[in-house]
């Protein structure tokens, strides 16, 4: 009889390397639809093919190997991301706020873990070294709304990196502890060793760094170097008696200085951590969780909530403390308490490292209880971050009024790019990027086309050339140049972006997607990574007819739209439409915005006819549909998720314009955000985004059955 189980677990090191690297593909996936933080869904993973669930692969030695460097590297990479810039520039408030965030959870978690669960003391401080360390999971957020260089930002990341390295510290203490007991000569001879050892790698390293890099510029050489540094420090650090992601954590601090973050160098080192072993070591660790613990009953709920309680309280009481004595704002310590709550790759290392701990025959510090709610209690607190962060970046970019600036005439960084495909539409794209530029500047326009690098790729580069010499033919009859590329890519929405820069272009005026057969979904197949990858200026456009047979322009603006970076950009180019046209544009939206685009466009065009509409709420958008002519453009202002004019009622924004505007001339606009595009992918924050999640699917289902 033919049995399935009988093949289980795979021992075939490429079958073993296979289904990891599957997991590694779609973990991010999966996670991205149910927006959880792809960090748990490594672990997670590991659960459910390892021993505890369907048992496909085994714990080997390629597991120990490959974790081990990766437990090596999250440390690594942590003390390499390290704003020392930020941490000199603020060291006494940095190392109160670094020491408060230490101190308050550590105690409050070890007092919890004696008093409350009935833990031993090493495992009640091994539990407080981990909620007194802190992972910046949200800090990309931050990063989107261009508030790294705010004040409480600025000390959370600093403070991060004392209180990881304090933990790490008291857990060197820890394992020391456990292995050589009480013996004041051996605690005499180990501060020694300790010392001797970062002081040896303090003098060491910088001269070893400085000869090699500026004596060898090969890259293999240099990432070699640079590897072979962590892997020397972390064995030291194993010589001296402390536990080698302290030495690897340290010999990321030292080298901080030799990599910047945007070299070369710097971007080869997060890749291959990123891509291999990082999480090759958090499928490691998901593959040691027993699940079944979770059903024996509540106990490992009451564990977590514990945990999470008094590490989260610990933390919060820090940050707004700290706020309360620095004279910040209350909104300044929610944002030091959501950057400094979450708990992610210290907490797991640091797990690890108990297990290893063996406080009597068979039993070690850490069980299986212990890690499953650690791996619980990482989940929670992500959340909480990710949502008090969010909230609070939100509050402190309206708090601050950071309205933009109006464009200066002078100082104008207008380059349009126009991707084109079809030429059926690519007159209309280019007519209207003419209508938008600004004549007196007399840019030329950038044309681009990408093909996909397939078999079909030589006829498609000859079609996209015949297609940029006749949009070139049409916007020199308008006496407008034009500069052309044809690009070749494995993937159309990185050609684009990557042309974007390379030109410096400051927006991108693309078609919609309106070809079925291509793709189903309402944003096609590149849109979506298009406008969540860039942070600047994109209009993508349907026009169902001519342009100068326009007879309005109605746009709909988002409230607090006035806070977004390119506020001024995207009124100047509807200004200039609606001038050209000499048709009448008309503003829906709140009246504190309208205020603002009323003075701009009295200003700048007093000879452009605008009228102005109060829409209190985004719902409004279906009973103005019923005001949208066929010879009208409508125009969304919207705006990217994690910004400070986004809102839920957005997220419907695709269902909402094919059920109410369907046919109808349309442009939608994500305007220039403040802060970095953040696209680049960490083991905190992902690169993949998902334009519906799993929540949203399964509600329209729900929805559509009980209709």
């Amino acid at each position: 009889m033919f049995h399935l189980s009988s093949y289980f677990p795979f021992t075939d090191p490429t079958l073993v390397f296979f289904v990891v690297l599957l997991i590694i593909l779609f973990a991010p996936i999966v996670m991205g639809k149910l927006r959880i933080p792809h960090i748990i869904g490594m672990v997670l993973a590991g659960v459910v093919i390892g021993k505890y669930g369907l048992n496909i692969l085994e714990r080997d030695n390629s597991f120990e190997l490959f974790g081990k460097v990766g437990l090596y590297y999250i440390m690594f990479l942590a003390a390499l991301e390290m704003d020392m810039e930020g941490f000199k520039k603020n060291k006494y408030r940095v190392l109160v706020f670094g020491i408060s965030t230490f101190v308050l959870p550590f105690l409050l978690t070890y007092l919890m873990g004696i008093a409350i669960l009935g833990y031993s003391s090493a495992v009640s401080l091994l539990l407080g070294c981990i909620m007194a360390s802190n992972t910046l999971i949200a800090y990309p957020i931050v990063g989107r709304y261009g508030l790294q260089r705010k004040p409480s930002v600025i000390l959370s990341v600093g403070s991060s990196m004392i209180a990881l390295l304090l933990a790490l510290i008291f857990l060197a203490g820890i394992v020391t502890f456990y292995n050589n007991g009480n013996n004041v000569g051996f605690w005499l001879l180990f501060v020694a060793k300790f010392a001797l050892y970062c002081a040896g790698m303090i003098w060491l390293v910088p001269r070893l760094t400085r000869w090699f890099l500026r004596r060898y510029s090969d890259a293999v050489m240099q990432f070699t170097f640079i590897l072979a540094i962590m892997f020397m420090g972390a064995a030291l650090s194993e010589v001296a008696g402390v536990e080698g992601i302290f030495g690897a954590f340290l010999s990321g601090l030292i080298l901080n200085r030799y990599i910047p973050h945007v070299s070369p160098l710097m971007n080869r080192i997060e890749f291959i951590g990123n891509a291999l072993f990082i999480p090759y070591f958090l499928i490691g660790v998901g593959m040691l969780i027993d699940v079944s613990w979770l059903f024996r009953g509540g106990n490992i709920i009451w564990v977590v909530l514990c945990i999470t309680f008094f590490g989260t309280l610990g933390k919060g009481l820090a940050a707004y403390l700290s706020a309360m004595i620095f004279r910040l704002p209350r909104s300044s310590g929610h944002m030091m308490f959501g950057l400094t709550s979450a708990h992610a790759a210290g907490a797991i290392a640091m797990v690890m490292v108990g297990m290893k701990i063996e406080v009597s025959e068979g039993r070690y510090l850490v069980d299986s209880e212990i890690l499953n709610g650690i791996v619980l209690v990482i989940l929670f607190t992500c959340v909480i971050s990710s949502m008090i962060t969010e909230r609070s970046a939100q509050i402190i970019t309206l708090r601050d009024k950071d309205i933009p600036v109006e464009e200066d005439k002078n100082g104008d960084d207008e380059r349009i790019l126009i991707p084109v495909k079809y030429p059926e539409y690519a007159d209309r794209l280019v007519n209207l990027a003419i209508l938008m530029r600004n004549a007196k500047l007399n840019r030329e326009l950038i044309g681009l086309n990408v093909v996909y690098d397939d078999d079909h790729m030589r006829a498609n580069q000859e079609k996209g050339r015949r297609l940029l010499e006749h949009v070139t033919q049409y916007a020199a009859a308008a006496d407008v140049k034009m500069q052309t590329q044809v690009r070749i890519a494995a993937n159309i929405a990185n050609g684009i972006k990557h042309a974007f820069k390379e030109f410096s272009a400051s927006e991108i005026l693309i078609g919609m997607h309106m070809h079925k057969d291509v793709s189903a979904k309402f944003w096609g197949e590149f849109h979506q990574s298009l406008f969540n990858g860039l942070n600047r200026q994109i209009i993508m456009c349907r026009l169902m007819q001519p342009l100068n047979t326009l007879r309005r322009i109605q746009v709909v603006v988002p409230s607090r739209a006035q806070f977004e970076q390119g506020f001024y950009r995207w009124l100047e180019r509807l200004s200039r439409v609606a001038g050209y046209l000499e048709c009448r544009i008309q503003f829906h939206g709140r009246a504190d915005t309208l205020a603002l685009i009323s003075e701009y466009v009295r200003n700048r065009h007093p000879d452009v006819r605008a009228d102005y509409a109060e829409m209190t709420h985004w719902n409004g958008l279906p009973r103005l549909a019923e005001t949208i002519a066929d010879d009208h453009l409508f125009v969304v202002v919207t705006a990217r998720k994690g910004t400070v004019s986004y809102k839920s009622a957005q997220e419907g924004l695709s269902d909402e314009i094919k059920r109410h505007f369907s046919g109808k001339n349309l442009l939608i606009i994500f305007p220039d955000q403040f802060g970095d595009a953040m696209d680049e992918m960490t083991f905190a924050q992902p690169q993949h985004t998902e334009e519906n999640s799993a929540y949203d699917v399964i509600s329209t289902w729900i929805r559509k059955q009980v209709k």
